[in-house]
């Protein structure tokens, strides 16, 4: 399933690391609508807004089906035929919808088949294993390259930053029976989990991995439905690593959440160039952060960080990032 997400990028930077090519193979970026109402957040559930790619001809008849725009909708899909005055008086959880049902069940049925494919996106989800004296939180997200957070371009250059989860969605508009502002809503497909990460939980999001897959997601005009149906799939292409329970709590939104830690005697979850990438990401989103700087972290976040071994886990980097030169190495954490 997928129940919590992060999507920290600026508003601008998030427009760049969706850019792509148009149908006559130009270089383009989205068009933001409603930007004003993009939040970003390392902590987000449903029911708050987010950030979600498509086809402008769903704004615009007259506009070509290939062009994208971004547009912040809120994370539980109203269908569009529901008769109450209040959305929130829908009585059934919309936020995840099955990949098996969704032809079936009348809250998504019309919408897809009309062509209402969004992509949802993010920095990456957050998936809670069920163990005997809790759940232990993960983030997962995809890949990294090890140098996509050093440099940031500017302007119109390539976007060399994190490069975005993508999550198939369903997406649709809701008017109220009396008038008023039409809200836009959308559902996350999920499909069984993948093999490495089945452990954690028995579903998943449904993920395009590369812009073909999310070209052929986002025009409704050109894939039909029967053909787009198939690019939902579980893929093998993510990463993932432990987090803290910081994150269990929605109000907390902070660089905290998504942060690796190790998980005392367990097994450690492999470090790969994409933890490393994510530190290096974490660093810049801590130094640009405005709600706390790098001296004001919680105490809580070296209880969670071993002393350096010989060879470097992502906590080790984390440690780096989070003491200062010279510091003493943070003790382990007793259970």
């Amino acid at each position: 399933m997928c129940g919590r997400t992060a999507c920290s990028l600026a508003a601008d930077n998030l427009r760049r690391a969706c850019a792509y090519r148009d149908r006559r193979g130009r270089h383009r970026q989205p068009e933001w609508v409603r930007q004003e109402r993009y939040q970003p957040s390392y902590n987000k559930g449903p029911q708050s807004s987010g950030p979600v790619l498509l086809s402008r001809r769903h704004l615009h008849q007259d506009a070509d089906s290939s062009e994208r725009v971004l547009m912040d909708m809120r994370w539980g899909l109203v269908p569009s035929w529901f008769k109450q005055d209040n959305p929130s008086k829908l009585q059934f959880n919309t936020s995840n919808c099955r990949s098996d049902t969704m032809l079936s069940k009348s809250s998504y049925k019309g919408a897809l088949l009309k062509g209402k494919r969004c992509v949802v996106l993010a920095d990456g989800f957050y998936e809670w294993q069920q163990q005997s004296g809790g759940k232990q939180p993960y983030f997962i997200y995809f890949p990294q390259t090890k140098d996509a957070t050093d440099k940031e371009t500017e302007g119109d250059e390539e976007w060399k930053g994190w490069r975005l989860l993508t999550m198939a969605g369903i997406f649709d508009c809701w008017e109220p029976p009396g008038g008023g502002e039409m809200l836009y809503t959308y559902t996350i497909i999920t499909v069984d989990a993948s093999k490495d990460v089945s452990f954690i939980h028995h579903r998943m999001p449904a993920i395009l991995d590369g812009d073909e897959a999310i070209r052929k997601w986002l025009d409704f005009a050109e894939v039909p439905t029967q053909e787009a149906v198939k690019l939902i799939q579980p893929t093998e292409n993510i990463v993932f690593h432990p987090v803290s329970t910081f994150v269990n709590n929605i109000r907390n939104n902070t660089p905290e959440c998504v942060a690796p830690i190790e998980l005392g005697a367990r097994k450690e979850v492999k470090a790969t160039p994409s933890n490393k990438g994510m530190l290096g990401w974490l660093k810049k989103s801590q130094e640009s952060s405005p709600q706390k700087k790098e001296n004001d972290l919680p105490k809580w976040t070296s209880q969670f960080i071993h002393s350096p071994s010989p060879k470097k886990t992502s906590a080790d980097v984390l440690q780096q990032w989070l003491g200062k030169q010279g510091q003493p190495a943070a003790k382990k954490h007793k259970a």
